[in-house]
């Protein structure tokens, strides 16, 4: 069968001028191969309401599922629900189910369910809430669009909330090796093994160590026996040069 592909749009002006670095896109990456989709964009864009609609338009229109991260907190920069609400147009608004998981984790805190707070229950029309077993404040799936928090904490009990739901393909496997060799010595024969290996994805990875320099070379595929087979092919195309 075809696996299921996958787009992520990374969320926030935080992210963009480098005061917070991203890890969710790798916990992401990591999660769908594991869960058999595969992720094939990743795109980050600023908290600006025409960009984030632009951008989930086009993702949601050429991929199975997108998943987005950051946007969905209490300050007035979290604009991504109404951005989504927006590019499915439909209406965003505090709903009972959402208000309720937040007023019971405010009583237990102790804190005010103040006016910030309560923009986290605004969910648009339509969605299923995505459980937040970390902060209460729910994230959502609305058609093909998961949307995420942004906190990589948050965000990964939110991901294992909402991939079980999730059909998957087979599973990715994938196969290394290292070798003492640059790439413009090994892309010959890597080339024309590719060429007879359709089915499975070929990828060279520099690298520089103590002073040595080589290439880590990662053959992926969902066929163990085919993985298997070009493993062995390539380590006698190496053996050979």
């Amino acid at each position: 069968m075809t696996n299921p592909t996958a787009a992520m749009l990374v969320i926030g002006d935080e992210i963009l001028s480098g005061r917070t670095r991203d890890s969710n896109m790798h916990h992401l990456a990591r999660e769908l191969t594991a869960h058999g989709i595969r992720l094939a964009e990743a795109r980050m864009v600023a908290d600006e309401h025409a960009g984030i609609i632009d951008a989930l338009n086009d993702l949601r229109g050429r991929f199975d599922h997108v998943f987005t991260s950051g946007g969905i907190g209490p300050t007035h920069d979290d604009i991504t629900a109404d951005a989504v609400a927006a590019a499915f147009g439909v209406p965003i608004d505090i709903r009972a189910d959402a208000r309720a998981l937040l007023e019971a984790h405010y009583q237990r805190t102790g804190l005010e369910l103040n006016a910030a707070r309560l923009r986290m229950a605004r969910i648009p029309n339509g969605a299923s809430l995505i459980d937040n077993p970390v902060s209460a404040a729910p994230g959502f799936t609305l058609g093909n669009v998961h949307v995420l928090a942004g906190v990589p904490a948050i965000f990964q009990a939110m991901l294992s909330s909402v991939l079980p739901s999730l059909t998957g393909g087979d599973a990715l496997l994938s196969q290394a090796v290292d070798v003492h060799r640059g790439e413009g010595e090994i892309a010959g024969p890597l080339g024309e093994l590719a060429a007879r290996y359709p089915a499975l994805g070929f990828g060279s990875y520099p690298w520089i160590r103590d002073g040595a320099h080589g290439t880590q070379i990662v053959v992926r595929g969902t066929d163990g026996a085919l993985l298997d087979a070009a493993m062995v092919e390539l380590m006698t195309l190496l053996d050979k040069r």
